[in-house]
């Protein structure tokens, strides 16, 4: 296509909000989001050399799928961001096939930095990432994605580890097949069909008693010292609500957790979808890819915990702010592209 050579699409996408789920703001609406959404055209630009811009619309509504498509000509991918579950689910179904890529970041952003901070956990601590059992505290967009990446849902299973199990908890506690109304809502349908093998019910300190990992996006301070104590051996908290974290790092380590990750710079181990976003848009971008696939979020991931050679129980990841991590995410992404099948080649 010769927009891609001759025209600023190659180098240029678009941020998509209705301002319903800014993070730690909530719902805001679309005015008050874009000094966000601005802010992450900026991490675009110094990170990726990515020409970004912001789309804020007021609310969401029925025909906003519709809306994207007509803008999207002159854009070379789109970046979904900080629309509530489960209206960001659809969306970015209802934009997949447009011939350009479409990605949530809260979704698949901090879905491969999760990954990648939990491969690298594992090498510290001597887990077997095929044998851990998992608790996600939050069933939102990150918590769905973590989810169905960490088990392969929706995988080919040739492409990625599973690891042994994952229970998640919402607001109402542990999802589990047999719940009331859980048909009302298809994505915790399929959280319900595909994790909780053993069917175990209750509150999230039920969840947590036995578990290997307890990966947290939800709100601050749910979890309690005595649930981590309730954890397995050397237990890995991976605590990303924002501003504030799950459980402080301090009280987790005191607790007995081997390793505390937050969202938050001012802690160790950082695990922010800042550390994914700009390297797999960049690889997209240079593919000139039709879309993100699967292969290319699992190629972002093993990149991202490839970079930290030797990974310490306070440094499982690469600063955000770090261009030559951009490089070498986006280098994995645009092979993954073209191996793929998703690389333009016209």
């Amino acid at each position: 296509m010769l927009a891609w050579k001759y025209t600023l699409k190659a180098n240029t996408i678009a941020i998509v909000t209705d301002g319903s789920r800014v993070l730690s703001l909530g719902d805001i609406g679309g005015y008050a989001a874009i000094p966000v959404m601005e802010g992450k055209a900026l991490l675009f630009k110094k990170l990726a050399d990515i020409d970004a811009f912001p789309i804020c619309f007021e609310r969401y509504h029925t025909e906003l799928a519709d809306d994207v498509k007509n803008i999207a000509p002159v854009f070379g991918a789109i970046a979904l961001e900080d629309i509530a579950a489960p209206k960001c689910f659809e969306l970015e179904e209802a934009l997949q096939g447009i011939g350009i890529p479409v990605m949530h970041d809260d979704q698949h952003g901090t879905a491969v930095v999760v990954l990648a901070a939990l491969l690298n956990a594992c090498k510290v601590t001597k887990k077997r990432f095929e044998d851990l059992n998992i608790v996600i505290c939050g069933a939102g967009a990150a918590g769905y994605a973590i989810t169905r990446m960490l088990r392969c849902i929706g995988y080919d299973p040739d492409l990625c580890s599973r690891v042994n199990d994952i229970i998640v908890c919402d607001t109402k506690g542990i999802i589990h097949r047999n719940r009331e109304n859980l048909y009302a809502n298809k994505y915790k349908f399929i959280i319900g069909d595909e994790t909780n093998k053993t069917g175990r019910v209750g509150s999230l300190a039920d969840a947590l008693e036995g578990a290997d990992v307890c990966i947290g996006v939800s709100v601050p301070g749910i979890i309690t010292t005595g649930m981590v104590r309730s954890m397995n051996t050397d237990p890995i908290i991976f605590a990303l609500a924002y501003p504030l974290p799950e459980i402080l790092p301090h009280d987790a380590l005191l607790a007995g957790a081997a390793i505390v990750g937050t969202g938050r710079s001012a802690y160790p181990n950082q695990i922010n979808y800042a550390l994914a976003f700009p390297g797999i848009f960049r690889g997209a971008l240079n593919a000139h890819a039709t879309r993100i696939s699967n292969e290319m979020k699992v190629a972002a991931a093993h990149a991202l915990a490839g970079y930290v050679k030797n990974p310490r129980k306070d440094r499982l990841l690469p600063p955000v702010l770090n261009r030559n991590v951009v490089r070498t995410v986006a280098a994995a992404v645009k092979e993954a592209a073209i191996k793929s099948g998703c690389a333009r080649t016209d």
